[in-house]
């Protein structure tokens, strides 16, 4: 059975489409395409703005005319995201999704249901018939995940109505009224590159098999960061054993967790069986530490060809320490929304190439001066580590919750009416566009809603099919219930 014969059919198909497409981050070129001539070849008054974002506009069914104006939005753009035994090229091969009892997931992949099942109930809004709703617009920004750029370049006035339902929530059953900030930050080291002494042999140290995961809905889980459990077990093998490295690579990507990371050092020969005995007995301790949020943590020691060239040693060594003294995971829970984080930051890449050790983090907050005190406290750390440049860049503020709009009560109500259950009123720590586009557009009421989605940004991701269901039936029910103008 294949994802197209889910009911919803008219969801399923579009979600369906959208997944033979390649769509990673900055490469959405294919769906942008996609998009506009979906929108053109059902006849709807269809616009591509200079940088990329599609609009698609239909006009109310009869009858509802008198209706508020609705913005469905969601972003064409995914998480390339897969494990090391995937062969899988994001750029040119679509995605292997299937049915997995009650969920559908991908085969070693990010689904992208993140957020291509947001996106594929806006076009269905547009392509069903049967749905009654007042004017509606859907807008489909692109490279969400990297920078939120989409939602940056949309230019103020475009858009026409005054509600916008953001798709890109996550949890059936919880409407999103705020979320918080975001601020990328970059430690950077220059080194040189020196000969290896004769006699020393190399080993290959691979961390992989943690969980992973979004660095904002799943920063509370308290997953282990691949990038941190690497630096651990490096750092006594440096300082008491001669080690030295030459590479070092952990993430891909600035909004997940790390789930693998790997470095090639250089060993003495004398000393090889005391360094892999010392980082098999550190990485016992910390897949104990684990157990219960990582308990596939695996760790690989392989005996390769000793480099040619290593990282000037005391260099790395800043690094490594900058790396274990500098925060990634939660700083503080908030005080007034329960089980909501406030601040946090995720060491996210590391990189050394070109002569330069690259550490990128992002950092969130709902409060903007606790996300520049850690901002300050990150650039103290680096600094003090001898960084040869701590930049920052890609700053928003938050969106604050407003709890009291016509359109919150219609959203609970509906959701009383379709489900029989109580909707939670709530905010996310991850970053969701409507930061972005309420401050181009400040007169809008903004809410977020979407199906049970698990493992977002890894390649365990996958979406429950009878919450898809319920979310549609939901919506439907929304949009014939918008108030008048």
């Amino acid at each position: 059975m294949s994802i197209k014969d889910l009911e919803p059919k008219v969801v399923w198909n579009n979600f369906y489409n959208l997944t033979r497409i390649p769509r990673p981050s900055k490469h959405e070129g294919k769906v942008i395409e996609f998009l506009y001539n979906w929108g053109v070849s059902h006849g709807f008054e269809t616009i591509k703005d200079p940088t990329g974002n599609i609009i698609i506009r239909v006009p109310a069914t009869p009858g509802m005319e008198n209706r508020r104006g609705v913005i469905l939005q969601g972003h064409m753009d995914m998480v390339p995201q897969k494990t090391s035994d995937s062969s899988h090229d994001f750029l040119q091969d679509p995605i292997n999704a299937y049915i997995d009892g009650e969920w559908v997931t991908a085969d070693r992949t990010t689904l992208g249901a993140d957020n291509g099942i947001g996106v594929a109930m806006g076009l269905s809004v547009l392509e069903d018939k049967s749905v009654k709703h007042g004017p509606v617009e859907v807008l489909v920004t692109y490279d969400e995940e990297t920078g939120m750029t989409g939602a940056t370049c949309l230019e103020p006035g475009v858009l026409k109505g005054d509600i916008l339902i953001n798709l890109d929530s996550e949890q059936e059953g919880e409407l999103c009224v705020g979320c918080a900030g975001g601020l990328d930050v970059s430690a950077q080291f220059k080194y040189l590159k020196y000969n290896t002494q004769d006699g020393c042999k190399g080993l290959k140290v691979t961390v992989k098999g943690l969980q992973g995961g979004h660095s904002g809905m799943d920063i509370s889980l308290y997953r282990a960061n691949a990038n941190k459990v690497l630096a651990r077990m490096l750092l006594p093998v440096m300082e008491l054993l001669g080690v030295k490295l030459s590479s070092f690579t952990g993430g891909s990507l600035r909004n997940a967790i790390p789930f693998e990371a790997e470095a090639e050092l250089v060993v003495p020969q004398e000393n090889l069986k005391a360094v892999k005995e010392m980082i098999q007995n550190e990485f016992g301790r910390i897949k104990a530490e684990f157990k219960e949020s990582d308990p596939t943590a695996t760790l690989i020691v392989e005996d390769i060809p000793a480099a040619a060239k290593h990282i000037q040693p005391s260099v790395m060594l800043r690094a490594v320490k900058a790396m274990l003294a500098c925060p990634s995971g939660v700083i503080r829970m908030s005080r007034t929304m329960k089980g909501l984080t406030e601040t946090s930051i995720n060491m996210a890449i590391v990189r050394t190439e070109k002569g330069k050790i690259t550490i990128h983090s992002l950092m969130r907050s709902a409060v903007d001066s606790a996300k520049a005190a850690l901002a300050t406290r990150v650039r103290c750390i680096f600094e003090l580590a001898g960084a040869d440049s701590v930049e920052f860049a890609g700053g928003y503020s938050g969106w604050t919750p407003k709890l009291d709009t016509p359109m919150n009560k219609v959203m609970m109500d509906q959701y009383k009416k379709v489900t029989g259950e109580d909707m939670e009123i709530m905010a996310t720590h991850g970053g969701l566009e409507c930061a972005l586009l309420g401050a181009k557009y400040p007169a809008w009421e903004m809410v977020s809603v979407g199906p049970t989605i698990k493992y977002t940004h890894s390649p365990d991701e996958k979406v429950n099919i009878a919450s898809v269901g319920r979310t549609w039936e939901y919506l439907k029910a929304v949009l014939e219930n918008v108030p008048g103008k």
